[in-house]
């Protein structure tokens, strides 16, 4: 059976066509690549705001195979059209219906292969209901770090939540924390996470727009130990949040 590196290696066109398509008529702007880690254990943990648009400019622009975490409903046709139609929905508004029928063959087969695919090369499935247990989940992303992978773990719902005070980015969740230090702690493992922030993805498909990713420098969970086995857990998970947060606000500077 072909590893995944492998599988993305065999399948690298097919993903590069779609990141152009993913990306078309976006201006794509990086800063910090030289903070990209290039081999070794590797989490890449920022907002979460442009669904599909993040992941392809991530494949894009990291250098270094890259595994990344997904919706579990994209791994059931039936539900990734479903995801297709609403995310339609919200960015046409009333004419998302209309777009979502005139793309009908071309989704259906999109959706098939993708579909098909995602666990070939190595897509950690996560369900992102609240509440629902996601040791499962978190395991495999063990899996993938302690054999010197990168994995991307955005945080949020891949689109704009109004619901937060800063709807660009939502609250961090504590697993990648907790995934960090049980590897330090267990296996004696170092896994650098690199903290990113996207802006401008966030625009519809097909419409010209600039979209911008900042790269941070990494951190590592060994700085933030002391007290009990929450305390440098949350502390961590604080450390990851703030510094994207000011990643995206240095993009806003420009």
């Amino acid at each position: 059976m072909a590893s995944y590196e492998e599988e993305l290696e065999r399948l690298g066109s097919v993903i590069r066509t779609l990141t152009r398509i993913a990306l078309f008529g976006k201006k794509v702007e990086v800063r910090g690549a030289e903070n990209f880690v290039p081999r070794g254990p590797n989490i890449l943990v920022g907002n979460h705001i442009g669904s599909f648009k993040d992941v392809a400019l991530l494949f894009k622009v990291v250098p270094r195979p890259i595994f990344f975490t997904a919706n579990r409903e994209l791994f059931d046709v039936a539900e990734f059209q479903a995801v297709i139609r609403r995310h339609l929905e919200r960015h046409f508004k009333e004419f998302g219906l209309t777009v979502n029928r005139l793309l009908g063959p071309f989704k259906s087969y999109f959706v098939h292969y993708i579909s098909s695919r995602l666990g070939r090369i190595g897509t950690i499935p996560v369900d992102i209901s609240p509440g629902r247990q996601k040791s499962e989940s978190l395991a495999l992303i063990e899996n993938h770090l302690r054999a010197g992978r990168a994995v991307i773990a955005l945080q949020g719902r891949g689109r704009l939540r109004r619901m937060y005070a800063n709807p660009f980015i939502e609250p961090f969740r504590s697993g990648v924390a907790h995934i960090a230090h049980n590897l330090h702690v267990r296996a004696g493992l170092t896994v650098a996470v690199t903290p990113l922030a996207f802006l401008g993805t966030h625009r519809p498909m097909l419409l010209p727009a600039r979209v911008k990713l900042n790269v941070g420098p990494p951190l590592y969970i060994q700085d933030y130990l002391g007290g009990n086995a929450r305390e440098p857990v949350e502390r961590f998970r604080q450390a990851m949040e703030s510094r994207v947060r000011s990643l995206f606000f240095e993009l806003l500077s420009d």
